[in-house]
């Protein structure tokens, strides 16, 4: 069956965030004498939501007694500078009004929490994409199914004729649970290699985001 839904990651997918996570991390860790960490660090340490890359930045995680202190200053300072450097891929709008312009419907499902989901999506892509779904009490993150289950509920879709589009192995393992093809984009925050790791040997990869579109025209799925 032809595919007509595309679910995407954000961070690393369609955004560029790690500049601005960098930053809230490093705000929250200076702030409470933590070394801070270096954008490689960073990188490595996202994919899980941000309560796990907080974990992972903090010296002995959840059990350092700053903890929840620490975590809770990098929220309120994220939720304020969350777009001060953050911005699309190159090519990224050009592929979503591609897909809009020829009838896909679009859903954002992230590990980022709700709040800065939707303000993401609300200032760039509210033009096209109008399911954007976050981390959020009730609901177990990615790479459990259910946030992509509810997006397709949202959208009023078929499973069938839907694919996932992520840049790591978070987002392949997610795509696997929920019974859906993955189209993993290279430019964001992890290599091919690390996703071949996971196990994605046989998974579809690109290197630009127009061959998206590109292979959703040519396959079915």
């Amino acid at each position: 069956m032809k595919c007509n839904t595309v679910i995407f990651d954000l961070d690393g997918t369609l955004l560029n965030t790690l500049e601005d996570l960098m930053d809230s991390v490093n705000y929250a860790l200076e702030r409470y004498g933590f070394p801070k960490r270096s954008l490689e660090e960073i990188r490595h340490f996202v994919g899980n939501g941000v309560e796990k890359l907080m974990e992972r930045a903090i010296p002995d995680g959840k059990d350092n007694p700053a903890f929840e202190e620490t975590f809770s200053c990098f929220k309120d300072y994220y939720l304020i500078h969350c777009n001060d450097k953050t911005g699309p891929y190159p090519q990224i709008m050009e592929l979503l009004a591609k897909l809009h312009d020829n009838g896909y419907n679009m859903a954002i499902v992230s590990n980022k929490y709700m709040n800065a989901v939707k303000e993401l999506n609300e200032l760039y892509f509210s033009r096209f994409i109008k399911v954007a779904i976050g981390e959020s009490a009730g609901i177990r993150k990615k790479p459990a199914p259910d946030t992509v289950y509810e997006a397709i509920k949202e959208l009023g879709a078929k499973k069938e004729c839907c694919i996932y589009v992520g840049d790591s192995e978070v987002d392949y393992m997610t795509a696997k649970n929920s019974g859906l093809k993955c189209i993993s984009c290279l430019w964001g925050f992890r290599t091919k290699e690390e996703i071949i790791q996971a196990g994605a040997e046989g998974n579809i990869y690109v290197t630009e985001p127009m061959q998206v579109f590109e292979i959703l025209q040519e396959g079915d799925f």
